[in-house]
């Protein structure tokens, strides 16, 4: 399906594989929905590669086919924006392992004719820039003006200058951490427990019936979401307001505002996410340990490099707060690349990479055109 560049053009394309995965199965071919917006030029320089956190999708600058909301970026990506398709060939790919089009639990095993449910693979971090190097081998593309992502997409991110440092030019990573902390790790422990306890799970045979552990994936969402957030920004938008008592979610009175913000987050997600995925994904996160794949050293992964690092984090965000963002500098720092870093103030916590952040923008805009010069 065809649209105007600067809105996006949707795709879908199943590759030949096998691509081998770091825990040690494979895929016979590699299905990847993915979204580009410009044009490449003749050169085949000016492509920009935007990888998506957890929950994302393709679906970085465009409406969503499921929910009808803007694009999960259209803030960042679009006309006159930092990363912007009369500059720019930009790619957004659904990642490996997820449920918007791209090969994970819920789509078809060849060999079997039925879902794969959880006989798919583990997969990693690594695994995603790989089935994403594949699609970029495919569309023409050698090496990235840019690769950009925050949250799970500044893993990408960093996995991408890792892995294929001589494709990439320049790494955005903001918001971002090198390894999952405890607790990170714990935080998805609660979400996957969540899922799997929901009777509907079914140890993740639950495609056939079209009954999908659709509370347990709500509270995964949930528990989730208050990670995402600061503790002045609840404060301030709910505080311990009270709302009217017959408002009803899930069957309970929803007495505090905030209650049912967050049972409103956890409702509207199941309609557009595989719990089976959730699953999948979160785990691949935990898994990411990119010093560890590099001997223990974290600044092993970057000598050599000719990349340019642009690192970002934000004051209020204690899911990856600043800290984790200085260890990448200092690993970089002693890797002798050439980095950037800025820790922006906003009271949006986390999920401050997604929202109206006008510095950011400033600070990506440059960056990127620093480059472009």
């Amino acid at each position: 399906m065809f649209h105007d560049a600067r809105f996006g053009l949707a795709r879908h394309v199943t590759l030949p594989g096998p691509l081998r995965l770091d825990g040690g199965g494979e895929l016979a071919q590699v299905e990847i929905a993915y979204e580009t917006y410009g044009t490449l030029d003749a050169a085949g320089s000016n492509a920009v590669l935007i990888c998506h956190a957890l929950t994302g999708d393709q679906h970085v600058a465009s409406t969503h086919p499921i929910t009808g909301k803007p694009g999960w970026w259209a803030r960042m990506v679009g006309a006159g924006q930092p990363i912007d398709p009369a500059r720019h060939f930009i790619i957004c790919a659904n990642v490996l392992g997820s449920c918007m089009g791209s090969s994970g639990p819920a789509s078809v095993d060849p060999a079997m004719g039925v879902p794969f449910a959880m006989r798919f693979p583990v997969i990693t971090i690594r695994d995603m820039v790989r089935a994403q190097a594949m699609l970029l081998d495919h569309l023409g593309v050698g090496i990235c003006r840019a690769v950009v992502g925050g949250s799970m997409g500044g893993m990408q991110v960093l996995q991408w200058a890792a892995t294929f440092p001589e494709r990439v030019q320049a790494a955005v990573v903001i918001a971002s951490a090198a390894r999952h902390s405890a607790q990170n790790i714990a935080f998805h422990e609660v979400g996957r427990q969540a899922i799997m306890a929901d009777p509907n799970w079914r140890g993740g045979e639950y495609y056939r019936m079209d009954d999908p552990p659709a509370a347990g994936l709500a509270v995964a969402r949930m528990a989730a979401h208050i990670t995402y957030l600061s503790e002045a920004g609840l404060t301030e938008k709910f505080g311990r307001r009270l709302q009217a008592r017959d408002a009803k979610s899930f069957g309970f009175d929803a007495d505090f505002q905030v209650e049912s913000y967050l049972r409103h987050q956890g409702i509207s997600f199941v309609d557009r996410f595989d719990a089976n995925s959730y699953l999948y994904i979160t785990r691949a996160m935990d898994y990411f340990d990119l010093a560890e794949e590099h001997g223990g050293l974290l600044a092993n992964a970057f000598r050599g490099t000719n990349t340019r690092f642009c690192i970002v984090s934000f004051d209020t965000d204690w899911l990856y707060p600043t800290s984790e963002s200085r260890s990448i500098v200092h690993a970089l720092n002693a890797a002798g690349a050439a980095v950037s870093f800025v820790e922006l103030s906003s009271p949006f916590g986390h999920d401050a990479f997604l929202l109206d952040v006008p510095e950011l923008n400033a600070v990506v805009d440059g960056f990127l055109k620093a480059g472009e010069a």
